[in-house]
């Protein structure tokens, strides 16, 4: 674990960023792990951790200060999330997805639509982005959810399925189709839904495979009138709109995902250490140090090529997109690997809930399929070299 801590000390955090790491760190390590098996076998939302978190003013860090926010680097966001999530993948996500969906109003939105929704975030409100539809998922415009133009107000009519925080949020960051504007593409559009709003309805919450302690839900909008003044930009702005927020939610999946890798990694190597078989440690195994080598590499290098993303973004860049596919793609397949290599290194235990790394394969696989699944990404890297 040499390597991970010197390349950790060379991050080179400022002291205020190291002051918040280290508060988050000790809180995961009080609360959020000891709690996340319990989460995971009942299946219930983790409110004890949300709260711990608003506590710290998590949500501060991504919130403009003239908002109710301390804003903070998208670096740093980004290894909280990786913090978080090595301790509890659910609350991670539930972290995470805030982020997501609130991104869009913080860098689209107007002042006066910031200053109306953004303070209830930063207090501690918890966020959503609405995209998917069962018959809309890697193709956006096939969208059905509708927005009718009514005097001061727009009528919503449809339903998204497979939404993080769907049931919980505050606010909904929701794409659906303009009624006037006849084209697939430039019909789509994006406004802040409030959950009070009448006719809005939760369908039903998911039963799944992992992240069984954040809720998946699918929704339903019966004509729900939303102020016409909660519209992000102009009717017809969401593709660009959805394009821009998710080349910084991905990284932010791939934040999520390698703390589920090195979470993996620390058990793995833990065991295999302590673990003995024919007189020798499982980790002595010239066979089991090669895996171990490859993985670790891999988990260094994949650290560092999120760290460059986050630079891209901080710097100003406009046109990161591919490099955000990059990261998604390399650290959830790398979340993938990891957890599969642990639970094998641990042999019949590692099938057995009574190891946390039989968690990590579940909670592992849905980071290949959500913010785009990687065989998107694929081939969004891979045709960007065609020649024109």
């Amino acid at each position: 674990m040499k390597i991970f801590e010197t390349q950790q000390r060379n991050r080179q955090w400022s002291e205020e960023e190291r002051l918040v790491l280290d508060q988050v760190e000790r809180l995961t390590r009080d609360l959020i792990a000891p709690n996340a098996e319990r989460y995971d076998q009942s299946g219930e939302f983790p409110w004890e951790n949300i709260r711990a978190l608003n506590d710290l003013g998590a949500n501060m860090m991504f919130v403009p200060e003239a908002f109710g926010g301390a804003p903070m680097s998208y670096r740093l966001y980004l290894e909280v999330v990786k913090t978080i999530s090595e301790a509890c993948a659910s609350t991670g996500i539930i972290y995470a997805t805030t982020f997501h969906g609130m991104k869009p109003l913080i860098d689209m939105g107007n002042d006066e639509q910031r200053a109306r929704l953004l303070p209830r975030i930063a207090e501690g409100g918890l966020g959503a982005l609405a995209i998917t539809e069962p018959n809309a998922g890697s193709d956006a415009t096939g969208m059905t959810t509708s927005f009718t133009p009514d005097g001061d107000s727009i009528v919503v009519q449809g339903g998204k399925t497979f939404i993080s925080n769907g049931d919980v949020a505050d606010l909904i960051l929701l794409f659906g189709k303009w009624s006037e504007i006849d084209d697939s593409k430039k019909s789509i559009s994006v406004l802040v839904f409030e959950k009070e709003t009448p006719g809005f309805e939760v369908v039903r919450l998911e039963d799944k495979m992992g992240h069984r302690g954040a809720s998946t839900a699918a929704i339903a909008f019966n004509a729900c009138r939303v102020p016409r003044a909660n519209l992000l930009g102009n009717p017809g702005d969401g593709l660009p709109i959805l394009l821009t927020s998710l080349n910084k939610s991905r990284p932010s999946v791939a934040a999520h995902a390698l703390g589920i890798a090195r979470a993996a990694f620390s058990d793995m190597v833990g065991y295999m250490n302590e673990r003995v078989q024919s007189g020798r440690r499982i980790i002595d195994f010239q066979a089991n140090q090669f895996t171990v080598a490859d993985l670790a590499s891999e988990l260094a290098m994949t650290e560092c090529w999120l760290d460059y993303v986050a630079t891209l973004i901080e710097s100003g860049g406009k046109d990161f997109g591919l490099e955000a596919s990059i990261a998604k793609m390399r650290a959830s397949d790398l979340a993938m690997r990891m957890s599969l290599e642990a639970v094998q290194m641990h042999g019949g235990y590692g099938y057995c809930k009574d190891y946390r790394v039989e968690r990590l394969m579940r909670d592992a696989k849905i980071t290949q399929i959500w913010e785009g699944t990687n065989q998107v990404h694929r081939q969004l890297i891979g045709r960007s070299f065609a020649k024109k």
